[in-house]
């Protein structure tokens, strides 16, 4: 047996344990990289530890501990009840809102994670008070990222068109740009009418005293949304119901507090310089953290606690043993098995599946460079328009970011409170199967088959 197959396999030995026992799949994973690695691929620990996310490491810790602090000192519920006054009292627009402001961050050169860091926090903390479905909130946050994510000024945009350029093949950026924008527009109209939006429609607006948290309205943060919008208590790691919170005295979020002032400086500061200046988005988060907490230690004594760790053991692990199929060249050897099928067509779905299913554990951009060239020999052929392929694999292999695997959907898990992330993190790892399962194919007879370019 090939050390590819036997890499596959014991990825998919890991999957089934950590369903079937409920054992954290970052540790399997960690073990199953050094298994693998030291036994198959003969590789040192370096060599293992070569795939080790430490940049995600570093944002998931950054932003899940500067958004943390933001909670404890009542800023993410003021900026919701700002949200909430802009629309009028309407939440049903909220999600939308949260939407459009993560596509137009991509759009204008944002980094995909980069945008989701920034936004998915506040629009989770919004879901949790309102009783939304974190799974809706999250899924609009991402997929509003990738809908804007391959404008022509973008990165991922610039990224592809440069490929293409680079591969002598006819290249299309509006088409690119308009493609990917409107099958993410359609998973999110999608999502909403399937996870309770129109029961917000229905509901109307909410009275802006409500939304300010005083007054006589219950405070949905006294019920913990349990991951599917329905108000109800959560359960605890162990898997028992933990008893319903009693309410007490909302605080009044519509005042600035000087540590609200900061923290919503900080939060400016921290678009600005990933924005503006290109930071690291983690790095700038725990800098920024790190300077409010010893201005203000009585709000960010837990903040510490809050972090995902849980999340961010998971998500390590499995990218490392991704790692270790790159190293192994697992990757390599799938697209090139695919790349030789004599049927173009048949070629052309299975790489779309390809870089779906990679890219729901590894780098999207990565992916999209591999798999691109590799298609290069099928589509000088003229059976295959170019400009549809490009855009199908780069959808593909961009879309199914929801997944909790993948960066953008580790932050979604990680940033929403108030939350069983057990039962969150299935949800999205449901969800994003189904997207692996069905965009691929939907976007390959949409945009290859008709022969785009």
């Amino acid at each position: 047996m090939s050390p590819e197959l036997i890499s596959i396999l014991v990825l998919v030995v890991v999957f089934v344990i950590a369903t079937t026992r409920s054992v954290n799949m970052g540790a399997l994973a960690f073990a199953a990289a050094f298994a693998v690695g030291e036994l198959v691929a003969d590789l040192d620990a370096d060599g293992i530890f070569a795939g080790f996310p430490g940049d995600l490491f570093v944002v998931l810790v950054g932003v899940t501990y500067l958004f943390a602090i933001a909670r404890a000192n009542g800023t993410t519920d003021w900026l919701v009840h700002a949200s909430i006054r802009l629309v009028r009292g309407r939440v049903a627009l909220i999600p939308w809102v949260m939407f459009a402001i993560t596509g137009a961050l991509t759009a204008i050169g944002a980094v995909s994670p980069a945008a989701v860091a920034i936004v998915a926090p506040i629009a989770l903390s919004f879901a949790a008070r309102y009783g939304i479905s974190p799974l809706l909130m999250g899924a609009m946050v991402v997929h509003g990222a990738q809908g804007g994510g391959f404008s022509p000024i973008s990165i991922y945009g610039t990224i592809v068109n440069g490929i293409v350029e680079r591969e002598n093949l006819p290249g299309n950026e509006v088409f690119l740009f308009l493609a990917s924008l409107i099958v993410n527009l359609v998973i999110a109209g999608v999502m909403f009418v399937l996870f309770g939006g129109l029961k917000l429609w229905a509901q109307g607006a909410v009275p802006l005293d409500e939304a300010a948290g005083s007054g006589g309205a219950p405070d949905k943060r006294d019920t913990p949304d349990d991951g599917t919008g329905t108000g109800t208590a959560p359960s605890s790691g162990t898997g028992t119901a933990t008893a319903v919170a009693t309410r007490t005295e909302a605080p009044d979020t519509t005042r600035l507090s000087p540590a609200r002032i900061a923290t919503l400086t900080a939060l400016v500061a921290l678009v600005v310089a990933v924005l503006a200046f290109d930071l690291d988005a983690g790095l700038t988060s725990i800098t920024l953290a790190v300077i409010l907490s010893a201005a203000w230690p009585e709000d960010s004594r837990k903040a510490v606690g809050q972090i995902a760790w849980s999340t961010v053991l998971l998500i390590c692990g499995v990218l490392t043993y991704v790692g270790v199929l790159e190293e192994i060249g697992t990757i390599k050897w799938a697209g090139e098995g695919v790349g030789g099928i004599g049927v173009p067509l048949l070629a052309a779905v299975l790489l779309c599946y390809i870089g779906a299913i990679v890219s729901a554990f590894a780098s999207s951009v990565g992916i999209m460079g591999a798999l691109i060239p590799l298609a290069v020999p099928f589509l000088a052929q003229g059976e295959i328009g170019a400009v549809g392929m490009v855009a199908a694999l780069a959808v593909s292999a961009t879309v199914v970011d929801v997944s909790p695997f993948s960066t953008n959907g580790a932050l979604v898990l990680a940033a929403a409170p108030d939350v069983d992330r057990e039962r969150f993190f299935r949800q999205l790892m449901i969800y994003g199967g189904i997207v692996v399962a069905v965009v691929p194919a939907v976007v390959w007879l949409v945009l290859v088959v008709p022969g785009f370019g």
